[in-house]
């Protein structure tokens, strides 16, 4: 690898978030979707007519490619792991789809074969990017609004029927882990956390109230965090029309709320008056999955490309994204067993 050559993309699976991906990658300057691989000769032959790059539907064919420096996982949440074992055996780097999988020990084991490996994994969690998110960030790394008291996320989304009829995978323990939080609130999750910091105990409900499938489609939790602070966290994909998911952080000093992405209010003290930042990249998944861009995306594919070149660790770690999955099979664990669950 040359350091004035574009790093090699590819990509493993080829269902709809994949074309983020690669539009994301042909919008980076130091990157080149290369090749991709689907799971068989007619979803290849498909792929590589939209993608206009070679396709296999051979994983170790498509790994034995020189030129592929970095591979995304597109695969279904479930079936991380074994394209990420290979690619990592063949020294791939790896950009990787959210959650990071659908067990703690599916992740874990993912986790250790890069670590193996040699090899830089980073997980999907394009929302750390939005502006209004940043500015939330750097005001509470400042101390604006003080000790963190409270954090809430609500992730209050629709998705009509046909979403889950839609594939074999969403809405089941095996291929999505589940269904609401897992696959719609693990991102307001994600930087709930990230503000936050780790959480020590969840109390939660998950429900199945409107939808056929077998993961929930309405839940609910508190979570105690490690600092002191309380949190809650609702989400569903039976709350039509779906609205803009809502993050919420309280200190003892004021509170700043987003919506989707978004600063709608910004009550710190002596900073009332403040201007709000206006712009939203990357848009809502409220009530549709692909009301969202690729300028985040490509956020992402952009700092790989610099972990790579600077040897550093990518934006979001393994390990970064093993906390919200924890939280949210623990809230999974809670429900069934309708008690708390220390984490």
């Amino acid at each position: 690898m040359t350091q004035n050559r574009p790093l090699g993309f590819g990509i493993i699976g080829t269902g709809a978030i994949a074309g983020m991906h690669a539009a994301a990658i042909a919008a980076c300057e130091g990157s080149e979707l290369l090749a991709v691989c689907s799971s068989t000769r007619e979803r290849a032959k498909q792929a590589a007519e939209k993608f206009k790059v070679p396709a296999d539907h051979d994983l170790d064919e498509f790994l034995a490619r020189k030129d592929l420096d970095v591979v995304c996982i597109c695969t279904h949440s479930g079936q991380h792991l074994e394209p990420a074992l290979a690619a990592a055996k063949a020294g791939k780097h790896i950009l990787l789809e959210k959650p990071i999988e659908v067990s703690l020990g599916r992740a874990d084991q993912l986790i250790r074969a890069c670590e193996e490996g040699g090899v830089k994994l980073g997980v999907i969690f394009q929302n750390r990017l939005k502006p209004g998110y940043l500015q939330l960030k750097e005001a509470v790394n400042a101390g604006k609004i003080g000790k963190l008291l409270m954090g809430t996320a609500a992730i209050n989304w629709y998705r009509d029927p046909s979403y889950y009829t839609s594939s074999s995978w969403k809405g089941t323990k095996e291929g999505d882990g589940g269904a609401a939080l897992i696959n719609q609130g693990v991102h307001t999750i994600d930087l709930l956390l990230d503000i936050m910091g780790a959480a020590a105990a969840v109390y939660g409900q998950v429900r199945t109230m409107v939808h056929e499938i077998e993961g929930e489609d309405l839940g609910a939790a508190v979570v105690n965090f490690k600092n002191g602070a309380l949190g809650t966290i609702t989400g569903g994909t039976s709350l039509y029309p779906g609205n803009p998911e809502r993050l919420e952080i309280y200190g003892d000093k004021g509170n700043i709320i987003l919506e989707a992405g978004k600063i709608v209010a910004w009550n710190v003290k002596g900073e009332e008056d403040k201007p709000l930042v206006a712009t939203n990249p990357g848009g809502s998944g409220a009530s549709d999955p692909m009301a969202i861009d690729y300028k985040l995306h490509q956020g992402q594919v952009e700092d790989m490309v610099a972990a790579i070149r600077e040897n550093r660790t990518p934006m979001v770690t393994g390990k970064d994204a093993r906390r919200s999955l924890a939280l949210i099979l623990g809230i999974y664990d809670s429900s069934e067993k309708n008690k708390k669950i220390e984490l």
